[in-house]
């Protein structure tokens, strides 16, 4: 840090033309590059839209909800973020413009305003840079960096970059940064890339008065120095700051690359700041050894992700990365097949069969709502008569419940009251001090719950630990008058909330592995340090990918079961 201005330095990075041009990825590697240097950061995402938060939406609509130790329900860019920084955020990191309008509508009936005009400037900005300067003050950062989602121009946003614009007047002349990330499109009739678009997004920005200090541009094709000299000149931006980002093979590449592109180095000099000691492990060459390790993989885990919403991927972004994280530490690689659930009839078997022919293991995530849920009990059904490893996630925890209850407990009607509210086997169901919340979201358990590990147990001994705290995000739970049933048939409770009440997590005794969790421990998983229920289910997918290589069994991969009493 700067010896003399220890106050807290400002980035901020907005996108152009479009949405969905690398905005997230450039923050989050932006932030791990200024660790590396010795410099303590942390990341506030602004969110223009009007919902108070992404929990109520459909992932169709944002993809995944990232939720927060805390139970906050935000963007999957704060997923980026903690997986890039290792760094659990909060609430105070995910700030939409639904929630600044709820705060000035409460304080002008409360009349904190005294009985003044409410307006955008400056009672709806006043309270924006509050959120942002707030971060800053209470982590005690040298540097927040804050992402604008959305795209320049669109109405909803005006406001955050309004409040942008009075931060860089107010702030010290080193006290801020403004980063703006543009697409470069690559017309193949002419195999030219072109820079109007940038060029009109930097003019819209300037027209909000905001110029850009960097303009980092995406392309999936090398663009040469002409492109970066034209867009230094049209955009009135330094040519050393125009920095092209090629599409990499892997997000986790890009940090390496902005280090290449002198990212690193110019932010520290526009923001007067001086590199301190680095923390250990957190050096960019740590960071560089782990990534090189995604392209030294010895072998492949197919691993099937069976779920309701599979056509938009996001809506399982920290699920895959969790998988890969997971895989590289077993130095592998992961092939990702992708089944819709609700095109799966759960009495076909062979259709099912025929869906999870060229895979080892399988993933049920998480979802709400009666779509889907036979197809997965289908798929839940099939791992476990065929021995195929599977974790399930959440709902993929309950429909492998349901799945057992079926096969294995002689309930036929077996189900979850989400999807059957009359079932006469409701072995997931709605507990009695839920049933009369109706608020969206207070009939769920959100945020880092303690789970107490059983010895004697696959997750116990996974965890290497009494207890684990995991992210919670759901409404429905195991119900506990059918436990015992289910235990001495074979499907243990392994992990249960500390007061045993409520179970966590569920797997059976007599399978390779088929573990449950009512959590999500996708959300807690980090490049260098998978997640040990991911650890797991990955060195069961070897072990099962090998067996195929030594023993073939043609078309399909359907086992036999073992004979009773072994295993």
């Amino acid at each position: 840090m700067s010896s003399d201005d220890p106050s807290p330095r400002y980035i901020f990075i907005t996108g152009g033309v479009i949405s969905s041009v690398g905005k997230g990825i450039t923050t989050a590697s932006l932030g791990r590059l200024l660790q590396s240097r010795g410099l303590s950061v942390t990341v506030q995402k602004l969110d223009p839209y009007l919902n108070v938060d992404p929990g109520t939406m459909s992932p169709y609509q944002h993809g995944e909800v990232y939720v927060t130790d805390d139970g906050a329900e935000t963007d999957l860019d704060l997923g980026h973020y903690e997986r890039f920084l290792d760094q659990n955020l909060t609430a105070a990191s995910s700030v939409t413009m639904g929630q600044i309008s709820a705060a000035v509508i409460e304080r002008e009936r409360r009349g904190d305003y005294l009985g003044g005009t409410i307006q955008t400037v400056p009672h709806v900005t006043d309270l924006v840079k509050e959120r942002v300067r707030g971060l800053a003050r209470a982590s005690g950062v040298d540097v927040l960096i804050v992402e604008v989602g959305g795209t320049v121009g669109d109405i909803e946003g005006q406001a955050f970059l309004e409040a942008i614009r009075q931060m860089r007047y107010e702030e010290p002349r080193n006290g801020t940064l403004a980063i703006h990330v543009t697409p470069l499109f690559h017309l193949k009739a002419t195999n030219e890339l072109k820079t109007k678009p940038t060029q009109h997004s930097v003019r819209t920005l300037r027209s909000m008065g905001i110029q850009p200090d960097v303009i980092i541009s995406r392309t999936d094709i090398p663009a040469d120095e002409s492109i970066t000299d034209k867009l230094a000149l049209f955009c009135d931006v330094p040519a050393e700051a125009v920095m092209t980002l090629e599409t990499a093979r892997s997000i986790y590449q890009v940090p390496s690359i902005l280090e290449q592109a002198g990212l690193t180095d110019l932010t520290l000099e526009r923001l007067g700041l001086a590199p301190g000691p680095c923390v250990p492990g957190r050096s960019i060459r740590d960071w560089t050894d782990w990534t090189d390790r995604l392209d030294r993989t010895e072998r492949v885990c197919r691993v099937a992700i069976v779920g309701k919403y599979v056509e938009l991927r996001d809506a399982y972004l920290s699920v895959k990365e969790a998988l890969i994280h997971a895989a590289a530490q077993r130095r592998a690689s992961v092939d990702i097949t992708w089944i819709q659930s609700d095109d799966l009839d759960e009495a076909d078997e062979p259709q099912i069969a025929a869906a999870l022919a060229d895979v080892d293991g399988v993933i049920v995530p998480g979802g709400f709502g009666e779509r889907g849920i036979e197809g997965e009990v289908g798929v839940a059904r099939f791992a476990l008569e065929q021995r195929i490893p599977y974790l399930g996630l959440c709902r993929g925890m309950q429909n492998m419940v349901i799945a057992f209850a079926r096969e294995r407990l002689d309930l036929p009607d077996a189900n979850t009251t989400e999807a059957d509210e009359q079932t006469g086997a409701p072995v997931i169901a709605l507990l009695d001090e839920q049933r009369e919340v109706s608020d969206k979201g207070g009939t769920m358990r959100l945020g880092m719950y303690t789970c107490q590990l059983h010895p004697e147990t696959r997750a116990r001994e996974l965890y290497e630990s009494e207890l684990a705290h995991e992210r919670h995000r759901h409404r429905w739970e195991f119900n506990p008058a059918y436990r015992d049933r289910f235990e001495r048939a074979g499907l243990v409770a392994s992990g249960t909330s500390r007061d045993g009440a409520l179970v966590e997590i569920a797997e059976v005794h007599d399978h390779p592995f088929m573990m449950g969790s009512q959590f999500h421990p996708e959300l807690k998983s980090r490049p260098e340090r998978g997640h040990p229920l991911f650890l797991g289910f990955i060195d069961s997918v070897l072990a099962e990918s090998e067996t195929a290589l030594r023993h073939p069994a043609g078309a399909t991969n359907l086992k036999s079961p073992l004979p009773e009493g072994e295993g």
